[in-house]
């Protein structure tokens, strides 16, 4: 299950002493202020919800897309930025503290001299183990070296949650190895995207002879590259065909495994990956593997370490001499996202850094800059979103009762993991040294990587978090019927020192955030796991029916929402997330209406409650995306475009028709009998 999005906003206020007079103090409501008024709310709420601020904060040239997620960003890496260097100007601090690994790391990718000093040093070693492959099984041993230092070339491999046995760790095989992410960018035959092709040779090009090769030879590496990614490629699930976990879990034991890939020595293999024993693996795509098995036949070994150098440089072309790290940039960013010039260099570094060290920088982040109070209030709105939705399942007119019954047993039994977590994991073993920033890179992804394999054979920890509690974001996992909500989701821009009103904090946090993630639970995926995190069928056979055609129905919906001129959302690969999206809304809806704001009835800055709290689920989406970062989202992202994300949901509410006043002939405007219904 994909992680949500959306992240949440919030309250950082709320939890502030206020010390002035309020009457002292003019706040503007940026429910009022982020408006454009020309447009018809009917028409098109997404801009009129927000297209004041676009037109007061354009995208700056040094980012993909601008909005909330960008100004609470903004507002974390400050603070990131401020641990950093604090931890950076301590040069006396304990070897192997967290603070000595904090600031080393950030003042090693500040150390612009040592990186060009450097050069592809940090690289090497592994060219030279690359270089040394002279037949199959040292290929493979290679290739499962560097899936362990970060890389992931030729397939994908990892640790995690048996689907259908959710105590247990188990092996997952699936397809990969791509330099362009997505199959779709080697196929498509659009302008923008053959341009992508011709660009991405150009790129592996040039980044070939910036490793020390001549021109002639580059050009014939990179032609190489493309040809065996566009035959990776063509073995390759779409993105809306990796949505299906029954079709993506093909359990098998290793001598099976074998059997479709008869070139490999599978047993050899896993040592190298970390793994000394296995009895069964879960194989995502048993015909990439089949397709991979002849490939590594029917290409020669030295075209094979082409690959594998050009995938090992790639994996860590961000982190090398300014060259490397330019070029890029301008594939990468430019051609495929459409920014035109790189963020400055210590946002790159403060990122990188709590990327990597997010859990030491957490435990900061949390004792310094959390506003006390923060998980508890998250939990509040939490559970009134979870009462709401028992309320609405329990009504369901489509839904029998023996199915509805396990629904809600699996909602009562959904864990809410917010704010931060209980422990944190041990870093101990991570040593960072001041000036070496490709390295430090490099020992992290080890160190991550271990982390992962040494669950194999354990039990679960059902404990442990996927994100830091500064991470702007939220998800859903459905092997541990869990939420997680990251601390940082309390913040919401334009009320820092002040409580928002209910409207927001259940339009934001609760209906984007909270009733999202619970709804990921139900979604197209979610739905196909039980209270315990199994992939079972619980539903009866009619109900099953009967949601599938509400399924297609939010499918069709979405499918017609055209993104860029002849680009349309993909209604297939994006349903849970549109499904999540619809049922959050709602969701928080109900449980704003139990709210003393929305029973009094009174307005605030000449809004109704009603309207405030459509306007606040259109602010929790307020983004705007170049046209480059929109193509590339549309190909490769489960979630629709933020236009379509608070427009495609609300054009199925009637209570939003009636605070806006959408009638027959507005252009948001759908029958009755037209608007999908779910939970």
């Amino acid at each position: 299950m994909q992680f949500k999005t959306k992240l949440t906003i919030s309250m950082l206020s709320a939890l502030l002493a206020i010390s002035c007079n309020k009457k002292e103090i003019q706040y503007e409501d940026p429910l009022v202020t982020n408006r454009d008024t020309t447009i018809v709310p009917g028409d098109d709420f997404f801009h009129y919800a927000n297209g004041g601020w676009f037109k007061q904060h354009p995208i700056p040239s040094s980012e993909s897309s601008n909005g909330i997620f960008r100004t609470i960003g903004d507002t974390i890496n400050a603070q990131i930025k401020d641990i950093c260097e604090k931890s950076a100007a301590n040069k006396d601090a304990a070897k192997g503290s967290n603070e000595q690994k904090i600031g080393d790391f950030y003042a090693s990718g500040m150390d612009t001299l040592s990186l060009e000093k450097a050069g592809l040093k940090p690289l090497t070693a592994t060219f030279a183990k690359i270089a040394a492959v002279k037949d199959l099984p040292a290929l493979m041993n290679t290739i499962g070296y560097l899936h362990t230092i970060g890389a992931g070339p030729a397939f994908s491999f990892g640790v995690g949650q048996d689907d259908k046995i959710s105590s247990k760790n188990a092996l997952f095989f699936g397809q990969g190895g791509l330099g362009l992410g997505q199959r779709d960018y080697y196929f498509n035959t659009d302008p923008e995207t053959v341009k992508i092709r011709t660009e991405y040779v150009k790129h592996v090009q040039k980044m070939m002879e910036l490793t020390g090769s001549d021109p002639s030879t580059a050009e014939k590496a990179a032609a190489t590259i493309m040809k065996l990614e566009t035959d990776l490629a063509k073995n390759s699930r779409k993105l809306e065909a990796l949505r299906d976990p029954q079709k993506n879990y093909n359990k098998m034991s290793l001598a099976q495994f074998k059997t479709t890939t008869p070139s490999v020595a599978w047993e050899n293999v896993l040592p190298q990956l970390g793994i000394t024993k296995a009895d069964t693996v879960i194989v995502g795509q048993p015909e990439f593997y089949k397709g991979l098995d002849k490939l590594l036949t029917s290409y020669s070994i030295e075209d094979w370490k082409t690959y594998l150098k050009w995938d090992f440089m790639n994996t860590y072309a961000p982190y090398l001499n300014n060259a490397i790290e330019k070029q890029n940039f301008y594939f990468y960013s430019t051609i495929m996202n459409g920014v035109k010039e790189q963020k400055p260099r210590w946002k790159r570094i403060v990122e990188q850094t709590d990327g990597s060290l997010g859990e030491l920088i957490g435990q900061v982040y949390v004792a310094d800059y959390l506003p006390k109070g923060s998980k508890e209030k998250l939990l509040e709105i939490g559970n009134n979103i979870r009462d709401v939705y028992a309320e609405h399942i329990k009504k369901l007119d489509w839904m029998s009762e023996e199915t509805k019954k396990k629904a809600l047993f699996k909602l009562s039994k959904i864990v809410m993991k917010v704010g931060y977590p209980d422990k944190w994991k041990d870093m101990s073993s991570v040593s960072i040294e001041r000036n070496a920033y490709c390295a430090n890179v490099m020992v992290v992804n080890k160190w991550s990587y271990n982390d992962m394999i040494k669950k194999y054979g354990k039990p679960v920890d059902r404990t442990e978090w996927g994100m830091y509690p500064q991470t702007y974001n939220a998800y859903y996992n459905p092997s541990n019927n869990e939420i997680c909500v990251p601390a940082c989701n309390i913040l919401v821009p334009g009320f820092e020192g002040r409580m928002p009103d209910d409207a927001i904090l259940y339009g934001i946090i609760g209906g984007s955030t909270f009733g999202h993630e619970i709804t990921h639970g139900f979604d197209d995926q979610g739905s196909q796991y039980d209270d315990k995190g199994n992939l079972k069928d619980w539903w009866t056979a009619e109900d099953k029916a009967k949601f599938t055609q509400k399924t297609k129905a939010i499918v069709a919906q979405f499918s017609k929402f055209e993104a860029l001129k002849g680009k349309f959302v993909n209604g297939d690969a994006t349903q849970g997330e549109n499904i999540a999206d619809l049922g959050g809304v709602v969701m928080g809806y109900e449980a704003f209406k139990k709210t003393e704001q929305y029973k009094k009835q009174e307005k605030i800055s000449g809004f109704t409650p009603d309207q405030r709290y459509f306007l606040s689920y259109g602010y929790a989406w307020m983004v705007q995306a170049k046209d480059e970062s929109l193509a590339r989202q549309i190909m490769s992202d489960v979630h629709s475009p933020a236009q379509f994300r608070i427009n495609g949901p609300l054009m199925n509410i009637p209570e939003f028709y009636k605070a806006f006043n959408v009638k027959e002939g507005n252009k948001m405007y759908l029958p009755e009998k037209d608007r999908v219904v779910i939970w």
